[in-house]
């Protein structure tokens, strides 16, 4: 093929560009809601969010890239497919980019992985039709995007009440809390930990009896360490407020802590399935222009994600932590514990079978659930309108846009298919 330097270039440019937007506009689902709550800073949730966006995309991406890169559209039967391939990866990268970067100005919080879909079965149908589509993996994304942000919504819900039950009823809730927090703690640690474990298990030769002492050392460790800082953090309020303090609000103060591990592996999982939206794509083409990588794509690329995304993130992230952390629903540290730990369950679930899901609307599902325990009333329902309308249009937005560049790039290198 001609022109593979030129191609190469290009194709880490827009794969960049696109992680950048991931970066900018979908790593606020990791920390927006811990912000919301006033657990952390934007400042805080952004150096955490870039520390596990970067673990989760190097240990954990692996199974939603192939998805993206090679299972949505079929290519390789068409003459010219290579091009074809690479051409199309690129205007999927550049549609979808320029639609999440419009997005972010404007403070939407747009799914990445419906403008990436989108963007793929938009050239793929353009210049293959739908002969080429692969139905049977479509079916299951497009069945995972009803699905996760239901789901969410139910965990959720279930968590929040599940607190009010066992801790926020009790006649000495402060004394509950201590008690049932560590357990919430080692609950949440065993089950991500497990979950992200078995995604890096599966390009080792280890056993399934050595990742659970792993994840259960892990957990237990994580537990002991939470604690240690939860008791530091109620000596700290005891101490600054020598009046009365609440029992209500030591217990918020508790799972503020709790929500900044789930914080964590909430990034975590998004890192693991978010990423792949940007790197996806690029590993396909580079895959293709170099032949000699023999269907695995070099390390490289995912770093090149993963640094985007960190970059997006820091300059111009605020403005969805915003949306997603104060305008759907008022969030205290509880709530944002309970949609937090929801979301990145489903979203580590889904990365484990190579689910390229929306983290979007998964957190988006998380959030509502919370806020229907509190009543309707608690939700802003105009947002919350917004916030679909837009879900709704970037799917044939991402189409149509990678069909305008793929249209626009086969002309300055005067390709006729």
């Amino acid at each position: 093929m001609d022109n593979v330097i030129l191609l190469t270039t290009l194709s880490i440019m827009f794969g960049f560009i696109m992680a950048w937007a991931v970066g900018a506009n979908d790593v606020a689902n990791a920390m927006g809601t811990s912000v919301g709550a006033g657990v952390l800073t934007i400042q805080q949730a952004i150096v955490l969010a870039g520390v596990f966006e970067v673990l989760g995309a190097l240990l954990a991406s692996d199974g939603v890239t192939n998805t993206l890169s090679k299972g949505l559209v079929h290519l390789e039967g068409l003459a010219n497919a290579d091009i074809l391939i690479v051409y199309g990866m690129l205007s999927a990268l550049a549609a979808s980019a320029t639609w999440l970067i419009f997005a972010t100005a404007m403070g939407w919080p747009v799914s990445t992985t419906h403008s990436i879909v989108g963007a793929i079965l938009g050239y793929g149908w353009f210049v293959a039709g739908t002969q080429n589509v692969n139905w049977h993996v479509l079916i299951s994304i497009f069945s995972s995007w009803v699905i996760t942000p239901t789901l969410s919504a139910l965990l959720s819900a279930g968590i929040f009440i599940s607190v009010q039950q066992l801790i926020l009823n009790h006649e000495n809730p402060d004394v509950r809390a201590k008690t049932i927090v560590p357990m919430y703690l080692f609950i949440v640690s065993l089950i991500i930990v497990y979950i992200s474990l078995s995604l890096v298990w599966m390009h080792t030769k280890g056993s399934l009896f050595e990742m659970v002492v792993i994840a259960c050392s892990s957990s237990i460790l994580l537990t002991v360490v939470g604690y240690g800082i939860i008791r530091k953090v109620k000596t700290k309020i005891l101490i600054k407020h020598k009046d009365y303090v609440s029992a209500y609000n030591h217990v918020e103060q508790m799972f503020g802590v709790l929500a900044i591990f789930t914080a964590s592996a909430m990034a975590f999982a998004h890192g693991g399935n978010d990423v792949a939206n940007a790197i996806g794509p690029l590993a396909r083409i580079i895959i293709t222009l170099h032949p000699h990588y023999a269907n695995q794509y070099p390390y490289w690329v995912t770093c090149i994600g993963a640094l985007g995304v960190v970059l997006g993130l820091s300059m111009y992230g605020y403005k969805i932590i915003k949306t997603v952390g104060n305008k759907i629903t008022a969030l205290t540290p509880i709530r944002g514990f309970s949609a937090q730990f929801s979301t990145a369950f489903v979203v580590v679930t889904s990365s484990a079978f190579g689910l390229p899901i929306s983290t979007t609307h998964t957190l988006v599902g998380a959030v509502i659930g919370v806020g229907i325990v509190g009543g309707l009333g608690a939700l802003d329902t105009r947002v919350i309108k917004g916030i679909f309308s837009s879900w709704f249009i970037t799917l044939p937005i991402g189409a149509a846009l990678s069909i305008i560049y793929f249209l626009i790039l086969a002309h300055v290198m005067h390709f006729q298919f």
